[in-house]
């Protein structure tokens, strides 16, 4: 009786440690919003928030906003990303547009147009008034 139980709960928690897919041959256009990872083979156009990890495989791409903790592509990015902790682009992946990340890896070959902003946890502004320094060293 309680055994029964048992396995239901076990094979619940089972689904949720799979990510959730976009297959290949799937466009979806709209908003996602998810506390668990996400894997892009199809296309998205539109928004994906989530407290998990993305990963856009080699024939997957998104255009749009991306809010994840950690991100790896394979695939292509157009729009604007932001990665909590890491952003992985592999050789194959393209970036378009605009990048905020705590930390970034690039491997040779990867195709990196954007706008990129990389602020450690905890920094909410790294941008020095440049115009006091050099007018105090001039003085």
């Amino acid at each position: 009786m309680f055994a029964d139980n048992n396995k239901k709960a076990s094979a619940s928690s089972d689904m949720r440690s799979q990510p959730n897919r976009i297959e290949k041959e799937t466009t979806i256009i709209g908003s996602i919003v998810s506390k668990d990872d996400f894997r892009i083979e199809g296309r998205l156009e539109g928004s994906l928030t989530t407290s998990g990890k993305v990963v856009i495989g080699k024939s997957g791409s998104i255009e749009g906003q991306v809010d994840c903790v950690n991100a790896d592509i394979e695939g292509t990015f157009k729009g604007e990303i932001k990665v909590a902790e890491l952003l992985n682009l592999q050789s194959q992946s393209s970036v378009e547009g605009k990048v905020q990340t705590t930390k970034l890896a690039i491997a040779p070959g990867a195709i990196f147009e954007a706008e990129c902003s990389m602020k450690p946890k905890g920094v909410s502004s790294l941008k020095p008034d440049r115009k006091d320094d050099l007018a105090q060293e001039a003085s």
